[in-house]
C-alpha cells in the first residue's frame, strides 16, 4: 500500500506504474471531479469481484466505468442514442453518468448490467492522464455499502487499508456530491440518481 501525493509526485514514472499495477489486477483509489473512487481495470472480472468486495456490494450493483475521451462512448457502446451523443456534448468532461447499450464483443464482466454499461469522462485531467495509459477503470465511490463517500485520502484509507494497492491523493473532493446517473438506452432519458448535475440543467440542454 502508498499514497502517491498527484499535487508534488505525479509525473511519467508514477502514472506509468500505477497504470502496471492495475493491469496486474490491483486495485487503485483515485480522485476524481466528485468524490473519491475506487477502481479497477474494467476488462479484468477478477479484478472486478475484488473491487465489488472490497465494498461490500455484490454482482446486482455493477460499477460505472470512467473513460478519457468521448469517443470511448462509441466505442464501448452500441445504438448510442442522440440524446447520449448531445448530454455527452455538453457534460462530458464532468459528473454525468450515462447507461448505453454494450457492445455485444466487449465481454465484460461488471455484474448484472443487463447488456448496458455506465460511461463517464471525469473533469480531472490527471485522471483522464491516466485513463489513457490504463483504458477505462471500473469505479465506484470510495466506501463502504451504506457509508459516507470519501472526500479526503485519509477516509478511503480507513475504509480499504491494504485491499488497495495506491491511494492517489488529490487533496480534499472540490465536489462532494455523487455524480448523476441517467439511463440513455432509449430515445428520451431516465433518471437513476439526481447528483452533482440537476435534472433542470438535463432538460434545458436536450429542450435547446
Amino acid at each position: 500500500m502508498r499514497i502517491i501525493d498527484s499535487s508534488a509526485q505525479w509525473d511519467e514514472d508514477v502514472r506509468d506504474s500505477i497504470a502496471a499495477e492495475v493491469t496486474q489486477g490491483e486495485l487503485i483509489v483515485i480522485p476524481t471531479d466528485t468524490v473519491y473512487g475506487i477502481g479497477c481495470r474494467a476488462d479484468d472480472p477478477h479484478a472486478v469481484t475484488r473491487l465489488l468486495a472490497a465494498k461490500g456490494r455484490g454482482h446486482h450493483m455493477p460499477p460505472p466505468v470512467l473513460i478519457a475521451d468521448p469517443s470511448d462512448m462509441q466505442r464501448i457502446g452500441t445504438n448510442v442514442t442522440d440524446v447520449a451523443i448531445t448530454l455527452a456534448q455538453n457534460f462530458w468532461p464532468g459528473a454525468l453518468t450515462l447507461i448505453v447499450q454494450a457492445q455485444p464483443e466487449l465481454g465484460w464482466n461488471l455484474g448484472q448490467t443487463h447488456g448496458t454499461v455506465a460511461l463517464r469522462m471525469p473533469d480531472l485531467p490527471l485522471m483522464c492522464d491516466l485513463l489513457r495509459v490504463t483504458g477505462p477503470l471500473a469505479v465506484t465511490s470510495a466506501n463502504l455499502t451504506g457509508q459516507e463517500p470519501a472526500t479526503t485520502i485519509t477516509r478511503a484509507c480507513e475504509y480499504f487499508g491494504e485491499k488497495v494497492a495506491t491511494y492517489i491523493d488529490g487533496g480534499p473532493s472540490g465536489l462532494a456530491i455523487p455524480s448523476t446517473i441517467l439511463d440513455v438506452t432509449e430515445e428520451t432519458f431516465r433518471p437513476i440518481r439526481e447528483g452533482a448535475i440537476s435534472l433542470e440543467q438535463i432538460m434545458e440542454v436536450l429542450q435547446g
